[in-house]
């Protein structure tokens, strides 16, 4: 393929960017975005987080007042301690020049060149079993959050259970076919609505705290620390994993730092997100000990009788928000991994002109939406749902605080202040991650095999990409024996310019000398060009393309992209002209040749196991052609085949 894995040599910055990119930026319009996009998933926890809480620590007497107020003490300081201190506070300063996730942070550390052996190899695997997480988190988080608030339905109408299931399934499956159409216009929407959705969960949790004042108890840790201590393992690990519930969906604040800024997202959490939570929870607490039997669904008995129905159909459209923003959160992880060599290039549809990051994958989306459909017709409601919630996001919580450890050791920090301060943090995750494992059998496991399949295909792809190019370097010309070669021949020049797409910046690619070989024919104009996808989110425009006169037109150009941009060879070969480092003739009549390799699999390689090498040809013949992945029209496009074996 003729995206390259080579570094492209930039340096990581000695200290923390310190959010340069996004110091500063601050307005109404990016506070709204930040509620509609990044706490849509966190915001819409109270439908069900609290209820499993409590089920979890009463062992079957849910609305014992040690229980409700252990639960509602539990969650409070998870928000704190999980969303607060260490992804509003620590996590959002390692952005990688204002980017964050995952793998932005495997970029960050270098990780993707590691050798085979070394800890950065294991650093890498470990980067990436985080970043298929979220894929396992995408499929589970629709499901529960659409049937979490469908199933309010039942509270007026429990005639109504057996169309539960239906309902949720018709709103997902329109919601993943409406993607396709992009989500700008219903985008403008979402701040608003999420808005109008915090307020009333703050105002239904102050109506319940009145009529029971003593639930505020539950703001002493030591509530929490007493119930856990004499519940006994078995009950104090359900607790646990149940209270986790309201925490999942922090961790979209940095996945999502690229699009608001660290500012936004921090003052919209403090200043709203939170206290909303908060008094949610603490007045379903306050529901439950003066109504021990309202645990069936405490989240929509908190409303009078009469505005159920309305709170139904809020709540419905919170979680179609929240699903969205998981749904476009996946989008964007896909293309990072497929820009950094993780992922086969996939087609991937620019659904808004004017703002960067609205995208569609369709195979990602439909394979997204089979697995939410799945969990939803496996599992059948949001109590068995919420088994298999929380091991995913518990397990990408942890990675996250041990390389944001990494990073902080890189930029030079104390060594004693980030074992004392990311350890503490790992700790707490690790707890959290063994009350989750507890549900392994429960449901845990759906997430994990969907994430263990994603990143075994990541695993292969790299691995089978690096052999491919090892086999290409053994075959590809140096530059001096083509040149000399051409001396020696007499060959047809065809008139136009003719780009030849490489994925090494030395050598001759095997396509151009094969080319020459065969047809006794050599371009007019000649270009070998090559993308690099570098280790930081964007590109100065100035330093996009780098020219090298190899002979009397024949070009070498290396065109530099970050991971958060797309890469466009016609634009590229256009900006070259533009800065003067091409003739203007070079933009004439241009074909584009493409390598298309086909890959061999070989059964005494040493490379890789026979079924991972066929998982990866199979990866390959299905991947998008590399012509339409880099933006070149189909009419200018020549493929040239060979066949290489690993």
């Amino acid at each position: 393929m003729s995206q390259t894995l080579t570094p492209a040599g930039t340096a990581v910055p000695a200290v923390p960017p310190s959010e340069t990119h996004t110091r500063g930026r601050m307005s109404p319009a990016l506070l709204m975005g930040a509620l509609g996009v990044v706490y849509g998933d966190i915001g819409t926890s109270p439908l069900y987080a609290y209820k499993e809480a409590v089920k979890a620590a009463g062992g079957g007497d849910g609305a014992s007042p040690i229980a409700v107020i252990g639960a509602v003490s539990l969650i409070f300081w998870a928000l704190i301690l999980i969303v607060s201190l260490k992804y509003a506070i620590l996590i959002l300063r390692a952005d990688n020049n204002g980017e964050g996730g995952i793998v932005a942070m495997l970029a960050l550390l270098g990780a993707r060149h590691a050798k085979a052996g070394t800890w950065r190899a294991l650093l890498l695997v470990v980067g990436l079993l985080g970043a298929a997480l979220l894929y396992g988190d995408g499929a589970i988080t629709p499901a529960i959050s659409v049937l979490s608030a469908v199933e309010g339905l039942k509270v007026d109408a429990p005639g109504l259970s057996r169309y539960i299931v239906p309902i949720t399934l018709v709103i997902l499956v329109g919601l993943f076919a409406v993607q396709s159409q992009g989500v700008a216009r219903i985008g403008r929407i979402f701040g608003p609505v999420m808005l109008a959705w915090f307020v009333v969960l703050a105002l239904l949790g102050i109506g319940s705290i009145v009529h029971a004042p003593q639930i505020l108890q539950g703001l002493n840790p030591l509530r929490a620390v007493d119930f856990l201590v004499h519940a006994g393992w078995h009950v104090s690990f359900a607790m646990l994993g149940a209270a986790f519930l309201a925490v999942t969906g922090g961790e979209a604040m940095y996945a999502d730092l690229g699009h608001f800024g660290a500012r936004p997202i921090r003052v919209a959490w403090f200043a709203l997100v939170l206290p909303a939570l908060v008094l949610n929870y603490f007045g379903q607490g306050a529901l439950l000990l003066a109504e021990p039997d309202a645990i069936e669904n405490p989240f929509f008995r908190l409303a009078p009788d009469w505005a159920h129905i309305p709170l139904v159909g809020l709540a419905t459209m919170a979680t179609i928000i929240a699903s969205q923003a998981i749904i476009s959160g996946v989008f964007s992880l896909t293309q990072q991994s497929i820009q950094l060599g993780f992922l086969p290039t996939m087609r991937i549809v620019q659904t808004a002109s004017d703002e960067r990051g609205q995208i569609y994958v369709p195979a990602v989306n439909w394979l997204l939406a089979l697995a939410t459909v799945t969990a939803v017709l496996v599992f059948g409601s949001s109590d068995a749902l919420a088994g298999a919630y929380g091991i995913a996001v518990s397990m990408l919580m942890a990675i996250t605080t041990l390389l944001a450890a990494l990073i902080a050791h890189k930029w030079g920090y104390n060594l004693a202040a980030i074992l004392a301060v990311n350890g503490f943090f790992l700790v707490v995750d690790l707890v959290f991650l063994g009350a989750n494992s507890v549900k392994l059998l429960e449901g845990g496991w759906f997430p994990l095999v969907l994430a263990g399949f994603v990143a075994l295909m990541m695993l292969t792809w790299r691995k089978g990409t690096m052999l491919v190019e090892e086999a290409k370097v053994a075959l590809r010309q140096p530059e001096a024996a083509f040149l000399d070669g051409l001396r020696h021949q007499t060959l047809i020049r065809l008139p136009g310019t003719a780009a030849f797409m490489s994925s090494a910046e030395h050598g001759i690619p095997l396509h151009l000398s094969r080319f020459v070989e065969r047809s006794h024919a050599m371009p007019e104009r000649v270009l070998i060009v090559t993308a690099l996808y570098e280790e930081t989110p964007t590109v100065p425009i100035d330093r996009r393309a780098k020219v090298t006169v190899l002979a009397p037109d024949l070009y070498r150009v290396v065109l530099h992209y970050g991971f958060m941009e797309e890469a466009s060879i016609p634009e590229g070969i256009a900006c070259a002209v533009r800065s003067g480092h091409l003739p203007p003739c070079f933009l004439e009549d241009i074909t584009v040749f493409v390598g298309h390799e086909t890959v061999i699999p070989k059964s005494d390689t040493r490379g890789m196991w026979p079924w991972r090498e066929n998982l990866f040809a199979f990866m390959q013949r299905n991947a998008e052609r590399t012509g339409a992945f880099f933006g070149v029209p189909t009419r200018q496009v020549v493929e040239v085949g060979t066949e290489i074996e690993i």
